[in-house]
């Protein structure tokens, strides 16, 4: 993404007035006060009509992947999965194992393909193709198809699979390679070979019973003999073991693959499960190997197989099975940092007064206006703090009128305005902002990065004018835009899930289209990152959960990512040679760390990756051993001379030296322009703020998401905001706790002092585990609760020896049972510093028989839960509280999917929500949320089963469960 500097004038500020439609023009889609347009305004570019899909693609295309370039070319650019790089052309699959071949310059590391490596999978009577088209994909895998008449082959292969899976129609697999490949295992009789080609190994697996032909020259064929299936793998060695490990799986065709995450608010925990779904084309193996990436297999404790791959992102390693998990802390997100910093507030206030004084002069496309309203958003809070409220209030005002304006497509007259506006491309699913930059339109490049600003703006606004932020004001457009670049309902028929947002990756891509030799790419992580805080400052502002949880899983899974493959900061990812402390973009098939988009200045190489520094970037913080090794290679290569972003280049390095930092700020600042996105007063707040806290202290977390803990020379700084209108306690995992008040930050360090003794103390152990009513599928368990020196803060039911739910009380219904089975169960309390106790006595439940009927609800003292049969297609849940609620959220599973969480609809006392696009005999796994007299509690899980039949509900004895603050663990 090239970037450009912004002038600013000093003179009074004009502001932008927003409009108000009288009569909306054709194609004007209303969202509350604002709207969106579906026709074009004149002149603006769009992206290319052609998507490369056969008809079995119905839902939107996904853009902004690794793999997208299948959908934009007749063919497909180079394509990097890892272990493996593919590339689609017109006589069939190149496949190229780089592991062996990772090399290194003093600028990038490279893992790319070329023209000869390694050997094309091609079809034995189509000796070309006229295109490849994507005919399938899921989280991370891909299906292209090659048809020429009724000659057909597909290959489907994904991030992280050292298998390629193909099937043929009318041909036989034809194998091509620049010279004779070893064979080292098999002959022309066996259906399985080993290779070796350019020093890569490979297993090829044809059907049992199929021949070979060509060994021993640079083509072979597998007949094939009536079947229609072979696989490809990349091997680790060329023994016959190995070989024989591969070839367990083979066979076993992977179908599907779906990433779903939850966050566990007590223990600040983001847990991600990769879950593939397979057919076994011969015999019964089931799951497949998995390659991990580092981010992966340093937060996962699932067991791992002794192969291993090298790569541009460093060593993968292999497990195997239908799944594996992650886990990874969140570190907490703030709405802007706090007033505690050791800077002189009269100063404070005239950097303020600068930036109330300039007039916004820069260009007005999504991207710079995006940049515009993020220094506003950082600004406006500081100015409250210094009470400068004529600063705070201007600063706002300009974000409600620019967000208004873009957020209204018509003009006071109602008709299509020209510029200023968002516009619906429905070929290709997406929301395309005009003016756009930096092919936004053309190619649907960076949205991520400009609609987060947008985003994050309009956060800053709902955090203090709830209104502004309703469904019926101006919300539904900021949702549109998070719908846009990270939807998380994959049958959306109006944009594609997690369009940026890679979940094998662990990161966002910021090309649409992947057209490059070297695949797709991203450059700011940091963006990125804006984007994410924002999605969960403004879940958090709005009490929308799902939206918070969903930046939470983002933010949380790309800081890792981040760490380790642009920073490297533990230093086990690069490769000696490489020499650069920093990659400034990473691509498919290399890591670049001496060039940007647009210039290889050594100031912007590094600070691209730092920019915007705000609240939100004090992940940046973590490791300031790292900042120091990243601000000294900077420093070496600069010479000093920080132009054109020296604040940002300061603030960064107020995480390694604070005084330095504040001392070359104060000799600058008199001659320094702030980066456009910055301004003075954001720069001297952070620095001053790191001089008197220090940085982010990773092994503590809080129980509640907008949280910091700061370490400085021994003593803890314990923050945190509540968007809430009620006093709010957060309790951290070192036992410490503070009080904060309504929409505000806590105002002292809370009980304990700054720096409590560490909690080592288990609780006790969970006594009477008994299950108390069982179907089919569900069992539900109650205990006596444990006590703990400081507090017990949730409890972790095992099934079968293996985790199966974490939640705060002392009831728990444990879904997704088989009929007929006998498990056990066993509990363990947690306490806020992550002790756990032993486990508690071992309760053997079996399951009911199947029955085919629907289970349906039940009822208690507090309230009436049921489902209903509306249609083949359609189910209703109804929560009936005993006492008045003012508000009830269902959250719901359909058969193991993702989970959705909303706030239900009041139809005269009995909440209702309405489940759609059933099947019939769909299992429907459902709960709730709800208030009563300022509390809220949870239910037990119930299940329904899609059939029309009448709705009955039964008695559970279950009392609700309290939590005063919510607790959600939410799948999506």
């Amino acid at each position: 993404m090239k970037k450009t500097i912004l002038c600013l004038l000093s003179a009074s500020l004009i502001f932008l007035a927003a409009p108000v439609s009288t009569k909306a023009f054709s194609g004007e889609v209303t969202q509350g006060a604002g709207s969106y347009s579906t026709t074009l305004p004149t002149g603006a570019a769009t992206p290319q009509n052609e998507i490369y899909k056969t008809a079995n693609v119905t839902s939107p295309m996904p853009t902004n992947d690794w793999w997208s370039s299948l959908a934009w070319v007749p063919y497909s650019e180079a394509q990097y999965p890892h272990p493996l790089a593919l590339k689609n052309q017109q006589n069939g699959l190149r496949i190229f194992n780089p592991s062996g071949k990772i090399t290194v310059n003093p600028g990038y590391i490279a893992g790319w393909m070329d023209d000869v490596n390694d050997f094309t999978v091609g079809h034995s009577v189509s000796a070309s193709f006229p295109d490849a088209k994507v005919d399938g994909f899921s989280d991370w895998f891909v299906k292209s198809l090659f048809q020429s008449g009724s000659n057909k082959m597909s290959a489907t292969y994904g991030h992280g699979s050292p298998y390629v899976f193909f099937e043929f129609s009318g041909g036989n697999p034809k194998l091509s390679f620049n010279g004779v490949p070893e064979v080292w295992s098999g002959s022309a009789s066996s259906p399985v070979l080993g290779i070796t080609v350019n020093g890569s190994h490979y297993g090829l697996f044809g059907p049992s019973g199929t021949t070979w032909s060509g060994l021993g020259t640079s083509t072979l064929i597998n007949q094939l003999n009536g079947k229609n299936y072979f696989t490809v793998a990349a091997l680790p060695d060329k023994t016959k073991a190995t070989l024989d490990k591969f070839q367990q799986y083979a066979y076993s065709f992977v179908t599907s693959s779906k990433a779903q995450y939850s966050y566990n608010e007590a223990s600040s925990e983001v847990t991600t499960t990769f879950n593939v779904a397979t057919t076994a084309k011969e015999g019964t193996q089931s799951g497949t190997i998995f390659a991990l990436y580092p981010h992966q297999w340093k937060n996962s404790s699932q067991p791992l197989l002794g192969y291993t791959y090298n790569s541009v992102r460093g060593l993968m390693k292999t497990a195997e099975g239908a799944s594996f998990q992650t886990k990874m802390k969140f570190t907490g997100v703030l709405p802007s940092l706090p007033d505690l910093g050791s800077y002189d507030k009269n100063t404070l206030n005239n950097y303020i007064n600068e930036a109330k004084a300039e007039v916004y002069s820069g260009d007005r496309d999504t991207y710079w206006t995006g940049k515009r309203l993020g220094k506003l958003a950082a600004l406006a809070p500081i100015a409250d703090q210094a009470g400068n409220t004529a600063a705070a209030t201007q600063f706002r005002n300009e974000i409600k009128s620019r967000l208004q304006d873009w957020f209204k497509a018509s003009d006071s007259s109602g008709n299509l305005k020209s510029s200023s506006l968002f516009v619906y491309n429905n070929n290709w699913g997406t929301l395309i902002g005009y003016p756009d930059s930096f092919g936004s339109a053309v190619e649907l490049n960076d949205h991520h990065f400009h609609y987060g600003y947008f985003i994050k703006a309009a956060a800053e606004i709902a955090r203090v004018d709830k209104s502004w932020a309703s469904d019926s004001q101006w919300g539904q457009m900021v949702q549109l835009l998070i719908r846009d670049i990270a939807n998380t309902d994959r049958s959306d028929s109006k944009f594609p899930y997690l369009r940026n947002f890679d979940p094998y990756a662990g990161h966002t891509w910021a090309s649409g289209h992947a057209k490059f030799g070297d695949g797709n790419n991203n450059e700011s992580s940091s963006e990125a990152m804006n984007a994410w805080a924002g999605l969960i400052l403004w879940g958090e502002a709005t009490g929308n959960a799902q939206t918070r949880d969903l930046g939470i899983y983002l933010y949380t899974t790309e800081m890792n990512a981040i760490n380790e493959y642009w920073f490297d900061v533990h230093g086990t990812n690069t490769p000696a040679g490489m020499q650069s402390a920093t990659a400034s973009m990473i691509w498919g098939g290399k890591t670049v760390g001496n060039a940007t988009w647009w210039t290889d200045n050594a100031t912007e190489v590094h600070g691209i990756n730092w920019l915007p520094i705000t609240s939100a970037s004090l992940y940046l913080t973590q490791y300031s051993e790292y900042a120091a090794k990243n601000y000294n290679d900077l420093l070496r290569k600069s010479g000093g001379n920080f132009s054109p972003w020296e604040d940002i280049v300061y603030m960064y390095r107020a995480i390694s030296d604070p005084s330095d930092a504040k001392a070359k700020f104060s000799a600058r600042v008199a001659a320094m322009t702030p980066e456009a996105g910055n301004s003075k007063a954001n720069a001297y707040h952070w620095i001053y703020n790191l001089d008197a806290l220090g940085n982010i202290d990773r092994s503590i977390t809080a129980n509640s998401p907008i949280y910091a803990v700061f370490h400085k020379n021994g003593v803890k700084t314990y923050v945190a905001y509540n968007f809430t209108n009620q006093v709010k306690t957060v309790t951290f995992s070192d036992g410490h706790s503070i009080t904060v008040q309504p929409n505000s930050f806590n105002t002292g360090n809370g009980s304990g002092g700054g720096n409590p003794q560490p909690d080592t103390e288990a609780p006790s152990i969970p006594a009477n585990v008994r299950a108390t009513t069982k179907t089919a599928s569900v069992v539900t368990l109650e205990w006596d609760a444990a006590t703990d020196n400081v507090g017990v803060t949730g409890y972790i039911i095992y099934k079968d020896g293996a985790q199966a739910a974490e939640i705060s009380g002392t009831s728990a219904s444990i879904t997704g049972l088989s009929a007929a089975s006998t498990y056990s169960f066993t509990v363990k309390a947690r306490d806020a510093a992550g002790n756990l106790s032993a486990a508690s006595n071992s309760v053997e439940v079996t399951t009911e028989p199947a029955s085919g009927g629907n289970e349906g609800g039940g009822e208690t003292e507090d309230y009436k839960v049921g489902a209903r049969f509306v249609s083949d297609r359609e189910a209703l849940l109804q929560f009936t509280p005993k006492t008045a609620s003012a508000y009830v959220d269902v959250h719901y599973t359909l058969t193991g999917g993702q989970q959705l969480n909303y706030r239900m609809t009041n139809n005269g006392g009995v909440w209702e929500q309405r489940v759609t696009d059933l099947d019939i005999g769909k299992a429907v796994s459902y709960w709730f949320t709800y208030e009563k007299a300022g509390l809220q509690y949870e239910t037990p899980s119930f299940s329904y089963t899609h059939q029309q039949t009448s709705s009955t509900t039964t008695d559970v004895p279950q009392l609700p469960l309290p939590s005063v603050d919510p607790v959600f663990e939410k799948t999506s």
